[in-house]
């Protein structure tokens, strides 16, 4: 798991997060910016689009493509990522299955690594997770405004936050050093309510957390606030390093110091409700790991965290997003045609040129020029030439296309779709990174059986 903001809270405020439909009768879905649920306070309108109009929910205004003269949209948008609610319930009640006693909190951090905070924490929810999990505090209170329930924890927090707010509305928030837990007792103050704290040891990542020698004074002052009644310990969490390398030692010195701080946190008097260290990868292949609480992110939407090892299909998973786009262009072009920026690439024959209207500034990575997959008219092409900000090249040869034709750029494979793992081999970089950049010019279309509230 890797930290980081994201979007939510923008998002839900403008009220994308309750923008969800279900596919019918096989037909592409239409996303509707629907009411937020009345629990929480409910974000500003957003005009409902026009009949067969795709609202975005992660746009800044909830509108993509054309616009006619009342400024809702027509037509159907230039690309699309449609993610699979049904998939995500389906991927954490296998992730609850294979974690035993332990419970589960899904990560819905970075906009739920890009398909959409609210809809997914629903669905996670809806599949058998009974916490959710995010980086920022703004993620937090996001989803907190769109009504969503259960217990939700945010770890990466800085003094400057808005602690009291997290803690009025029973956001559970992380300690790593003696003056988070000061923050924790002011918020408390402040708003008249103990604040839930997890405490965070470095156990060997070498990133958050107190480290060894420093554990002991952080519990000590959780310890007398909790006496004085501000706040209540209710978790002890760590993380691993290399979890995505079943067998490593690394991982089982990081259980021993996990177990050692631990084991400090209870001589001190405190009794927290979960202990909490795995991971996706260690949730699917460290069973040692996995405590009270288990914290899968990835293995949420369906991705490998361990893919030299296993892909998606063989650890009971299905990816829940597929990025599509429509050829803007199609062009005969003679032998010998430099393509794109730099001519990095040149046509060895007379062929096809196909334009694709996506681009690096929609999260498709550069670093994959030359090598990222699509699949065109039921065959894979390789990106010809650079990626650009906002479009790129794929040479059809031969094969027959016209604009408006779809293009995959990843999905579950059921078609012969290359998956968000190859474009990362392409790109050389993880599927984290694929499916977390997807940017908002890309408008989410949610299918699959919705949660309650998401209409």
């Amino acid at each position: 798991m890797s930290f980081g903001m994201a979007r939510e809270a923008e998002n839900v405020e403008a009220g994308y997060g309750a923008a969800v439909t279900a596919v019918v009768d096989g037909h592409p879905p239409e996303v509707s910016a629907g009411p937020v649920p009345a629990a929480g306070p409910a974000p500003s309108a957003v005009p409902a689009p026009a009949a067969g109009a795709m609202a975005g929910p992660h746009s800044r205004d909830g509108r993509f493509g054309q616009y006619g003269q009342d400024g809702q949209q027509t037509g159907t948008p230039h690309a699309q990522a449609r993610i699979d609610l049904a998939a995500i319930r389906a991927n954490v009640g296998r992730l609850c299955d294979t974690a035993g006693s332990a419970e589960v909190m899904a990560v819905v951090k970075a906009d739920a690594y890009g398909h959409g905070a609210v809809p997914v924490a629903r669905a996670a929810l809806a599949g058998g997770a009974t916490w959710l999990g995010v980086a920022g505090m703004r993620e937090a209170l996001a989803l907190r405004a769109a009504g969503v329930p259960g217990r939700l924890l945010a770890w990466l927090l800085t003094p400057g936050d808005d602690w009291s707010a997290a803690v009025a509305v029973g956001v559970e928030l992380s300690a790593g050093a003696p003056w988070a837990v000061r923050a924790a007792v002011r918020a408390a103050q402040a708003v008249d309510r103990p604040a839930l704290l997890h405490l965070e040891a470095e156990t060997g990542l070498g990133r958050g957390g107190a480290a060894a020698g420093d554990w002991q004074t952080l519990v000590d002052s959780a310890a007398s606030a909790e006496a004085a009644g501000y706040l209540r310990v209710v978790g002890v969490w760590s993380h691993l390093a290399r979890a995505d390398e079943p067998g490593h030692p690394s991982c089982e010195r990081q259980l021993e110091t996990f177990r050692d701080a631990a084991g400090i946190t209870r001589r001190a008097g405190l009794a927290p409700d979960v202990l909490h260290l795995s991971n996706s990868a260690a949730t699917l292949t460290l069973p040692e790991a996995h405590f009270d609480l288990v914290r899968p992110g990835l293995a949420v939407y369906g991705l490998s965290p361990v893919p030299d090892l296993a892909g998606p299909s063989e650890l009971g998973l299905r990816p829940a997003m597929t990025l599509t786009a429509r050829l803007a262009s199609v062009k005969r072009v003679p032998a010998g045609q430099g393509v794109s920026y730099g001519h990095r690439y040149r046509t060895a024959r007379e062929t096809t040129l196909g334009l694709v209207p996506l681009g690096y500034a929609d999260g498709v990575p550069r670093h994959a020029s030359q090598a990222g997959p699509v699949l065109v008219a039921g065959r894979q092409h390789t990106v010809a030439g650079t990626v650009c900000m906002d479009q790129f090249v794929v040479d059809l040869g031969d094969a027959s296309a016209a604009p408006g034709d779809e293009v995959v750029l990843f999905g579950p494979g059921d078609r012969g779709e290359p998956g968000a793992a190859d474009w990362a081999r392409a790109a050389h970089t993880i599927s984290h990174e694929i499916v977390t950049r997807i940017g908002a010019r890309v408008p989410r279309a949610y299918t699959g059986d919705s949660a309650p509230g998401d209409h």
